[in-house]
């Protein structure tokens, strides 16, 4: 599970991905570090959500499951920590929720939300969504067919020129059950894991 808060000094400057990471894969991956090592921002915290209410009914691993894929995809990067806070918190997940528990945790901490330029137009319908953008910087990245974001949207929106990247967890779970390889998709020991322990077959 995740670690205590003395791994988070003051001062520190993270980035948050939140997802469902079911399966993680290399588009993840490849975001994560990048915002972690392109941008202002000291580490990304990936944020497992057990249930997220736009994906209420989807079929998911146990969040316990996902979690485990995610620590086994990040291993050995300092810069990239799972996060299991979600877990013992109400369901369905609500980010405003969960920034106010990591700042509960965490008080010297500035977080920053990432998110993907295909969900910034739904931003309005999120629980407190009036809060998020007064209390939080969200840095967009780019999404395929998402078109172009208007950076001037809001002075809490700053958009960020990360790789565009175009593998999604459903393609995953349909390689898997179409028992085609899923190799560099998702990192060797996610791979390792999902056929050991025979998920989405």
């Amino acid at each position: 599970m995740s670690s205590p808060a003395a791994v988070a000094p003051v001062g520190r400057k993270v980035g948050l991905l939140f997802g469902s990471f079911n399966p993680i894969h290399t588009g993840h991956l490849i975001l994560a570090n990048y915002m972690a090592t392109h941008t202002d921002l000291d580490a990304v915290w990936l944020v497992v959500s057990p249930q997220s209410p736009f994906k209420v009914g989807q079929e998911l691993l146990s969040e316990v499951q996902r979690f485990d894929l995610v620590q086994r995809a990040i291993a050995g990067n300092e810069r990239l920590r799972a996060l299991d806070v979600e877990f013992a918190m109400p369901k369905p997940s609500y980010t405003i929720s969960t920034l106010d528990e990591l700042r509960r945790r965490y008080p010297g901490v500035q977080f920053v939300l990432l998110m993907g330029e295909d969900n910034l137009p739904g931003l309005p319908r999120w629980e407190q969504a009036a809060r998020i953008l007064a209390e939080n910087q969200i840095y967009v990245y780019p999404r395929p067919g998402a078109g172009t974001t208007d950076p001037s949207l809001h002075p809490a929106v700053q958009m960020v020129k990360a790789p565009l990247l175009d593998i999604s967890a459903t393609f995953v779970r349909e390689c898997i059950r179409a028992g085609k390889s899923i190799r560099y998709l998702v990192p060797e020991a996610v791979e390792q894991q999902i056929i050991a322990a025979g998920y989405w077959l």
